[in-house]
């Protein structure tokens, strides 16, 4: 109990750990479907080759953190073997909620997007239902097991309580990891099943006993299937990485932009600066006014020159045809050499990104370090 009890805590501090690496998920958000199938036999008392019985079951779930989640199955068992027949198409099902766990994300961290192949835990309990009436026939001595029969009436169609455990081997498939293939062993407990026996007749009766985990009162299974997981509502199939930033850099950020508000309060509607002479098509040469509204501010994270959504989106609002201007900075902390360069890497990666869009880039430079506060920048002077 003391052990369940730490791994319950180690689990709940790695839910919370989770929650701040990863975006906030919408209600109906990293749902998925999925159906398997295999074969079953005893865990004990015969040879494990012998008697097999093939299954197909329908998996629902949804991941609540990229480690944690909860998953509804039902597995219908077809085969009479190793069991006494029943005369129905499905002898049994077992119906099971299910906690899982996704081992690789757990001790190797989640990085964005799942790998191509991890592990997964589950484990929970379930609901078990026979159908129809056993009707083994013993030859010599079928009026004793028809007193059996009528000593224990809930044989036809009776209940037990299950627990299932299982591994999943996963491979995740496709450009989007929208489609997963996994190959899952796992063992059933009957917890509350019990053995009857009257003179040679051993039936297994189910529901008609305290709950235990028996090893012989268990079927081991081998099972594979394919998982499909809904689009999200932010477009993708799986989690993504929250764009995190530390207090140091909100602060700068604030006081750069607390820095230009005043600046811009001092000359609302002057120029900013001078950028650049054009030509008028009549051949006269003009200064041209920069304003507020020309102008696109992209912020970056520490030491980084990728682009965030944040950022795209800002950008986006420039329209393909414009011709822009574009000035990287950099925060005055590290090496000034190094500095430059990610100033450089910031205006070349918004000017890509614009190019993209078919927006003219006339000029992409890199200021290095601009000002003693936070400056992890580019602007965008749209013309």
């Amino acid at each position: 109990m003391k052990k369940l009890v730490l791994l319950l805590a180690v689990a709940a501090m790695t839910v919370n750990a989770q929650a701040q690496t990863v975006t906030e998920s919408k209600t109906f958000d990293n749902f998925y479907v999925g159906i398997n199938g295999g074969v079953a036999t005893k865990a004990t008392g015969h040879a494990w080759m012998k008697g097999l019985n093939p299954n197909a079951g329908l998996r629902i779930g949804r991941w609540f953190t990229p480690v944690f989640g909860l998953a509804v199955e039902s597995n219908a068992y077809f085969s009479n073997k190793p069991y006494c027949s029943t005369g129905t198409f499905v002898r049994y099902l077992n119906s099971s909620l299910l906690g899982t766990v996704n081992f690789s994300n757990w001790f190797g961290g989640y990085k964005g997007e799942p790998r191509c192949f991890e592990v997964v835990g589950l484990y929970g309990l379930g609901w078990g239902h026979l159908f129809g009436t056993p009707k083994k026939v013993y030859a010599e001595i079928t009026d004793i097991y028809n007193d059996f029969l009528l000593s224990y009436p809930q044989i036809a169609g009776r209940n037990n309580l299950t627990s299932k455990a299982a591994l999943d081997f996963v491979f995740n498939l496709g450009s989007k990891k929208a489609w997963q293939f996994y190959v899952e062993p796992s063992i059933t407990w009957g917890l509350n099943d019990e053995f009857f026996s009257e003179s040679d007749v051993e039936q297994l009766v189910l529901g008609h006993n305290s709950p235990k985990y028996n090893l012989n009162h268990a079927y081991v299974q081998l099972n594979a299937g394919f998982i499909y997981k809904f689009k999200n509502s932010n477009g993708t199939h799986n989690f993504t990485v929250a764009q995190l930033r530390d207090q140091a850099e909100i602060d700068g950020l604030n006081a750069e932009i607390n820095r230009l508000r005043d600046e811009l309060a001092r000359k609302p509607k002057e120029i900013v600066k001078e950028v650049e002479v054009i030509k008028e098509v009549a051949g006269k040469d003009v200064v041209r006014e920069v304003k507020v509204e020309d102008l696109v501010f992209v912020t970056f994270a520490q030491g980084k020159s990728e682009l965030t959504a944040e950022a795209r989106k800002a950008l986006s609002s420039i329209q393909p045809g414009k011709h822009v201007q574009i000035v990287g900075t950099a925060s005055p902390e590290g090496n000034p050499e190094l500095n430059m360069k990610l100033s450089q890497a910031r205006a070349d990666a918004v000017a890509h990104y614009l190019e993209t869009r078919g927006v003219a880039v006339d000029e992409a430079t890199g200021k290095g370090v601009q000002g003693t506060t936070s400056n992890r920048l580019a602007v965008v002077y749209v013309k």
